[in-house]
């Protein structure tokens, strides 16, 4: 591993461009994201719903809001780092539409700094599957390689073939709340080759919108006897 000032030396010599707009930028970090893009990035601060993460405008305090009051999710929280807009929302677009792979780094860096506390405790990621047919018109599935890098800073195994989507689902961008819960209903199984009773779980994705994915993925881990059921994600829709 190269020493500090290794990596120092090297960024004078190679300064790296920011991800974003690709200036370059001397003392990057680990994230090589620019102060004025980082600034432009917004995070997702309290107070929120204490269930799904959802942030509330001019709430005093994180409590439970209406919609999971009146309909639980299967899983016990869900955190974000950062709203799905603007700046993060490219680079998601560009990592899953693009083919840009190496977004994931500093979008998976950015949340493991920002919920690391959320995520003490848990025994595995489990990246939320992709259907086989979707794996081959995009050659990855976006949620392994941000659990991957998620699996390093946290030092937590991932369990990359804990589940399987054995339906085929159409993209979820046009349907409403309802026809989204109806769409991936059934969609997902235990693979069978990791044993989730009695443990914590951290499902990983890339952007919680309604929450239908994660959820039904949660109530699957659920049957097969997890104890808890906590989501992650890099972005949420507001």
């Amino acid at each position: 591993m190269l020493s500090e000032m290794s990596t120092a030396l090297l960024d004078f010599l190679f300064p790296p461009r920011c991800h974003i707009c690709r200036s370059w930028i001397s003392g990057a970090g680990r994230v090589h994201i620019c102060p004025d893009c980082l600034a432009s990035v917004r995070f997702i601060t309290p107070p929120f719903c204490t269930v799904c993460g959802k942030s509330f405008d001019g709430a005093a305090h994180d409590h439970v809001c209406g919609a999971c009051l009146h309909d639980r999710p299967h899983y016990d929280q869900a955190r974000a780092a950062v709203v799905y807009d603007g700046i993060c929302r490219e680079m998601i677009h560009g990592l899953k539409y693009d083919c840009r792979t190496h977004l994931r780094r500093p979008l998976a860096l950015l949340t493991a700094e920002r919920v690391a506390s959320f995520a003490l405790g848990a025994d595995m990621l489990v990246p939320v599957p992709l259907h086989v047919r979707r794996i081959r018109q995009r050659g990855f599935n976006q949620s392994i390689l941000l659990g991957e890098l998620l699996s390093c800073e946290w030092g937590m195994p991932l369990e990359r073939r804990a589940m399987q989507r054995v339906r085929w689902t159409e993209p979820q961008i046009n349907l409403s709340a309802s026809e989204r819960r109806q769409n991936v209903r059934g969609a997902f199984k235990l693979s069978g080759s990791v044993d989730v009773s009695g443990r914590r779980v951290i499902l990983v994705d890339d952007v919680i919108t309604t929450g239908s994915t994660v959820d039904e993925c949660a109530r699957v881990l659920r049957a097969g006897g997890a104890e808890r059921v906590l989501v992650v994600t890099i972005a949420r829709a507001q």
